[in-house]
């Protein structure tokens, strides 16, 4: 259940300088996002898939180390992403 190419391909053409940027913090925090989201649906509808249950926690694990490095080396790019995300409330 990975990302499909054009999602993948739609994300870092949005969040990255461009095509080839997929080291960006911004990209990868992106692409945590929508892993996170197919994860949950698939764990909404098979509640018994335990395997699904941790790597969702260990995709969300991953994602708040970046959030966190993100916060102490650029705030206001943490902001707006957070905002663009739609992450915190």
């Amino acid at each position: 259940m990975a990302l499909t190419k054009e999602t993948t391909a739609a994300v870092i053409s949005k969040f990255g300088a461009n095509e080839a940027d997929t080291g960006n913090t911004k990209v990868q925090i992106a692409l945590l996002t929508e892993r996170i989201k197919q994860l949950t649906t698939h764990t909404q509808n098979f509640p018994k898939d335990t395997n699904c249950k941790r790597a969702l926690l260990k995709v969300i694990g991953a994602r708040r180390s970046l959030l966190k490095y993100l916060q102490r080396k650029d705030l206001e790019t943490y902001r707006s992403l957070i905002k663009e995300l739609g992450l915190r409330k």
